[in-house]
């Protein structure tokens, strides 16, 4: 395990990693995940052999400390994960991101070109206001109070099922809300436009049981590889675990 500072108050973000050579491979987990959980299943595949990895959790989740007094925007996920990678010496890395995480990798491509060469993004947020369905939204929908003093954490966390609420639980409920709140404000240009705009290989992962992506025409129009999973939902890593790690690979690799 490491760490790193980012808040200038001593607060700290940590990852595991593997060692390896080339670009590093920087995992990064959605809303109430773990990227060593999202992830490390898929690490070992002899197509990623000998590569670096590195599993991120963001602030309030997993691992990294849970600060009350950080915003948990999506810009100081960004720059909590950048901290990360400034310390662990990594430059021109290839992000691995999912979901939510996949808009903070996004912000953070935009802010710090020199960290990243490279996105594989799994169903990531591109718009603000997803739909009422969506977790980010439902968590969103209380107040800050009612959610971590009043009982919304606990609804939510029965809600979302046994298989998201295995690492929810271990997330901080403050932190949850507010990046929650974070990823429903989105940011101004917003996470699809700053895509559009990336001078950096893109892959857009799509699950194909619900093969719906508004504005897919114009991110490909862009440069961006949207490619379908198919059998696959919002968990791709989960439900097709080979064909997620051949596009994280890159068709140099397999």
């Amino acid at each position: 395990m490491r760490q790193a500072e980012f808040d200038g108050r001593g607060s700290r973000i940590r990852w595991t990693e593997s060692e390896g050579e080339g670009a590093a491979l920087v995992h990064v987990h959605g809303l109430g995940a773990m990227s060593a959980v999202y992830h490390a299943h898929v690490a070992g595949h002899p197509a990623l052999a000998g590569r670096r990895q590195l599993f991120v959790d963001l602030p309030g989740h997993g691992i990294s400390d849970r600060p009350a007094d950080f915003g948990y925007t999506l810009e100081d996920h960004a720059g909590a994960l950048a901290a990360a990678l400034d310390a662990a010496g990594v430059t021109g890395a290839e992000l691995v991101a999912h979901s939510m995480g996949g808009a903070v990798a996004i912000v953070l491509a935009d802010r710090r070109p020199d960290l990243v060469t490279r996105l594989v993004l799994t169903e990531a947020n591109l718009d603000p206001n997803p739909v009422p369905t969506a977790g980010s939204s439902g968590i969103a929908s209380y107040t800050e109070e009612e959610f971590v003093h009043g009982g919304g954490f606990a609804a939510v966390l029965e809600r979302v099922g046994p298989l998201w609420a295995a690492t929810m639980r271990l997330t901080d409920p403050l932190g949850l809300h507010r990046t929650a709140i974070g990823l429903v404000r989105g940011t101004e240009p917003t996470m699809r436009e700053l895509l559009m705009k990336l001078p950096v290989d893109r892959t857009y992962l799509l699950g194909g049981l619900d093969d719906s992506l508004p504005g897919r025409a114009g991110l490909v129009g862009s440069g961006v590889r949207v490619v379908t999973i198919p059998d696959a939902g919002h968990n791709i890593m989960f439900d097709a675990p080979a064909a997620f790690v051949r596009e994280v690979a890159g068709p140099a690799a397999v």
